[in-house]
């Protein structure tokens, strides 16, 4: 099963969930829980919509595909759950978060105290198939998380956008570019990530358009658990 959507996203997507796509996209998402393990578990599903609410959204960091491994996915790109070991894209982020602004390498890979400060941790795909990445590729995913993104560009605030790597970066179709900030990078993947993620400097970048915005920067620093 899909969850339903947390309180503050049901006025902004309202239409979306009712659209034929999306009930075929929730029987697909059913018919593959009865059948396999995915991830991340039901209830996680709409967790970056859950640690960030429609209205406070200041940044959107946006992911592809939820990691497929046991116990890694919770529902924010990028992240994994306290105890589970660091992947590849998000130890070369910390590099990054390093050198950009001097941050302290923690001993997890749990970036919730980012959600709950406004930055949106979005995947295109917000399910996947254990140890099968991309399994649930074009099946309305990615027409849901593109309504996600214009519905946050079409938010009265600026906002942040921070796309790495060419999929990402199709997303600027989507934005509003003359009211909100782009960031783009390449991917922090281990495959990539010396082709322009190292020393592109996006979370100085972020903080330095919040600051001109006249909003909160975000504090990357994150905890030892």
């Amino acid at each position: 099963m899909i969850p339903k959507l947390p309180a503050s996203w049901r006025p902004p997507l309202k239409d979306e969930v009712k659209k034929p796509y999306f009930l075929a996209l929730e029987k697909f998402v059913e018919a593959e829980q009865e059948s396999h393990d995915v991830y991340p578990p039901a209830g996680e599903i709409f967790a970056a919509l859950e640690l960030t609410p429609y209205e406070k959204v200041s940044v959107l960091l946006l992911g592809q595909d939820p990691y497929h491994g046991e116990g890694q996915a919770h529902g924010l790109s990028f992240s994994v759950r306290p105890g589970v070991r660091v992947p590849g894209s998000l130890s070369n982020i910390y590099k990054e978060l390093r050198d950009d602004v001097g941050f302290k390498i923690p001993n997890n890979g749990h970036l919730a105290p980012w959600a709950e400060q406004g930055v949106l941790l979005l995947n295109a795909v917000l399910t996947v198939r254990a140890g099968e990445p991309n399994s649930h590729k074009g099946k309305g995913w990615e027409t849901f998380t593109d309504a996600v993104i214009r519905k946050v560009s079409e938010k009265a605030e600026p906002v942040v956008f921070v796309l790495w790597g060419k999929y990402a970066q199709k997303k600027v179709a989507l934005i509003d570019a003359g009211r909100h900030a782009v960031v783009q990078c390449a991917h922090p993947s281990p495959l990539a990530a010396r082709q322009g993620f190292f020393g592109c400097r996006p979370f100085s970048a972020v903080n330095k358009a919040l600051k001109a915005a006249g909003r909160p920067e975000i504090d990357w620093q994150l905890p030892n658990l």
